[in-house]
């Protein structure tokens, strides 16, 4: 099958374009000219192009059978700056694929939990149930999921509403390793707040398994998860034993993250930079449980995750040793 992917220089896409090559596909990465090539050590055949440039895109989708779309901004400066990439640059490339690639098999679009909101009571929500995002970046990829289905390939497409996702090259945990290496574990709500997780490379067999399945998975909703529902302290354990460290775990009330997030904010009014850590982050991080269940997943295509928390976090840990990064 000849794919095309986007986002390849980051973290998930990597991993989803490295699983697609290692299974002999074929495969095209939209990369800009400023992206990081260091990930990318398969065969691969690359378009330059950006979500935001429909121009760039028409080309781009000639030809291939599938696109597996995980592109998006995890950090902004705005909602309108979040919302023209991860809602806009989403339906750019819909619209290209209509008018280049009317008859692709597959659309893959690579959601997030945050675009279906928190889970009351600790449950998984049904995956029809009403998105209720909280934050920014959730209202966003809500819009590109809501453009997905309203495009003419809405029965060719899957949704992932990706859980927290950690494994090598994860920018995201890293500063949680950190912490343990220095002793310290900062704790929400004493980490009993509860979530759900997979290793970046399950996630990526998920979504090449929705690409290239032959059952008819057009127009599902899937959410990846390794089948335990976690406490916080849980993952802060499981990157203790995998560094070999204990660490202090030290309480941090809501009132300490939001005066954080404020200061990250106006840090990045300074620098004109964007920030991960923001109040729009505090927002999400209140909610006391983001879980998911991947039944259905299981069922429809036979996906079964490979790694759990313990061989994942020393897998991690050993990377980010390895690559210099801890």
């Amino acid at each position: 099958m000849k794919v095309l992917i986007t986002g390849a220089s980051g973290f998930l896409g990597s991993h989803i374009a490295e699983q697609f090559a290692a299974a002999g596909h074929e495969i095209r990465l939209l990369l800009r000219r400023t992206s990081s090539r260091e990930f990318l050590t398969f065969p691969h055949e690359e378009a330059i192009g950006d979500v935001t440039d429909p121009g760039s895109l028409r080309p781009a989708v000639e030809g291939v059978e599938a696109v597996v779309h995980p592109a998006g901004l995890i950090k902004a400066r705005s909602e309108a700056e979040f919302r023209a990439v991860n809602e806009q640059g989403t339906s750019n490339l819909l619209k290209a694929i209509e008018e280049r690639a009317p008859d692709l098999r597959r659309f893959v679009y690579i959601s997030s939990m945050s675009a279906h909101g928190p889970s009351p009571g600790g449950e998984p929500r049904p995956t029809e149930a009403e998105p209720k995002p909280v934050s920014a970046y959730g209202r966003s990829k809500l819009g590109g999921e809501t453009a997905t289905r309203a495009s003419a390939l809405a029965d060719r497409s899957v949704i992932f509403r990706m859980p927290v996702i950690y494994g090598p090259r994860d920018p995201a945990l890293l500063p949680f390793f950190k912490a343990v290496r220095l002793r310290i574990a900062p704790l929400l709500w004493g980490g009993r707040n509860r979530l759900s997780i997979i290793y970046a490379s399950d996630a990526a067999s998920a979504v090449v398994a929705a690409t290239t399945a032959d059952t008819d998975a057009g127009g599902r909703t899937y959410c990846p998860e390794d089948g335990i529902v976690y406490a916080w302290r849980d993952l802060l354990s499981a990157i203790e034993s995998a560094s070999g460290r204990q660490a202090l775990m030290v309480p941090i009330p809501l009132i300490g993250y939001q005066a954080a997030g404020l200061g990250s904010e106006l840090f990045g009014r300074i620098t004109g930079q964007a920030q991960v850590f923001d109040r729009d982050k505090v927002r999400e991080m209140r909610r006391r449980a983001w879980v998911c269940s991947s039944t259905e997943l299981r069922e429809d295509l036979g996906w079964r995750p490979g790694v759990q928390i313990e061989e994942g976090a020393r897998l991690t840990h050993e990377w980010y040793r390895e690559a210099g990064w801890l």
